[in-house]
């Protein structure tokens, strides 16, 4: 029985995520870039996702094919829907199961945690784009074509990825400058933490088939407020904490020059609101139980601290 793993963006965070939390369990691993770009402990493949033949030939003879590709928010439209139908049909040729990595966009705005069963209501673009490849994905599953399973996630933060709660929090940490918060800090909030999001994708590649056809919330540790976790990300990095906001002249101006704050700002009304994932059905399900914010806050920051060029790359001006 074959028992490949194969990542598809496996150069994104959650794909690096996914393919070391495989190595780490010493599962056969495929890696699959655009460029074939090597990931330790992985067979390195190159292919464009979005095209069928190419795609189908790196997935052959998989167990299990995770969709982490995240294209650049300019080729959304186009990318993301094309490269998800060429990946369900693959997965289904080799009889794999598809795990697809998801975030909680599709819910819009929100007055209470959010649960697998809380109504799709986007207020985004990118919100409705992310709950018609849902609905796709678990309509093939429905169909009987390919048996799937989705790994919703929250905002992300960690090593390995850029993000509002990265690079403008823990760069600005780092170097003791002060660092921008995109919305109310005194509000609570849970993220999703990179490796653990990672290995809560690999648990619903293992699971059961009882555990398919359905969303599951990757795992976040309790609720903090914004600005306690900046003031944490601070005192680990040995700096008084600076805080700012992100403002509305800031943004936009920003829009006129960065293609990926023009694309994102329209996802700001997240941390205008509580900010709240509800995980305990994975928690009753599954082992894997996410990383404590000081322990996260810690590796993130060696992350940023390894690397002089990312630590002085920011998101926002400080």
């Amino acid at each position: 029985m074959n028992t490949t793993h194969v990542v598809v963006g496996a150069s994104g965070g959650i794909g690096r995520a996914v393919c070391a939390e495989l190595v780490r369990r010493g599962l056969p691993v495929r890696a699959v870039t655009r460029s074939g770009t090597p990931v330790t402990g992985a067979e390195a493949i190159a292919a464009d996702a979005t095209d069928p033949p190419a795609i189908r030939a790196a997935c052959r003879d998989a167990a299990v094919v995770h969709h982490c590709m995240n294209p650049p928010f300019a080729s959304w439209r186009s990318a993301f829907p094309a490269a998800t139908r060429a990946l369900l049909h693959a997965a289904g040729a080799a009889g794999a199961r598809l795990v697809f990595a998801d975030d909680t966009w599709m819910y819009g705005r929100v007055d209470a945690p959010m649960r697998e069963d809380t109504p799709v209501a986007p207020v985004s673009g990118k919100g409705v784009l992310r709950a018609w490849l849902a609905e796709m994905v678990l309509a093939a599953h429905a169909r009987g074509e390919v048996e799937t399973v989705i790994g919703r996630a929250p905002e992300l933060w960690g090593p390995g990825v850029e993000s509002l709660l990265a690079g403008g929090i823990f760069a600005s940490a780092a170097e003791g400058r002060t660092a921008r918060w995109p919305g109310d800090p005194d509000l609570p909030m849970t993220a999703g933490y990179t490796p653990d999001v990672g290995a809560a994708l690999v648990e619903l590649g293992l699971a059961p088939a009882s555990a398919t056809g359905r969303v599951w919330h990757t795992p976040v540790p309790p609720p903090i407020t914004g600005r306690d976790f900046v003031e944490r990300v601070f005192a680990t990095a040995g700096h008084p904490p600076r805080l700012g906001r992100i403002t509305p002249a800031m943004v936009a101006g920003l829009r006129l020059v960065s293609p990926v704050a023009r694309e994102g700002a329209e996802l700001l009304y997240q941390f205008e609101q509580p900010f709240l994932v509800d995980d305990s059905a994975f928690r009753a399900t599954f082992p894997t139980r996410a990383t404590s914010w000081d322990e996260g806050i810690a590796t993130t920051l060696a992350w940023y601290r390894a690397d002089p060029v990312r630590t002085r790359r920011r998101l926002v001006p400080a």
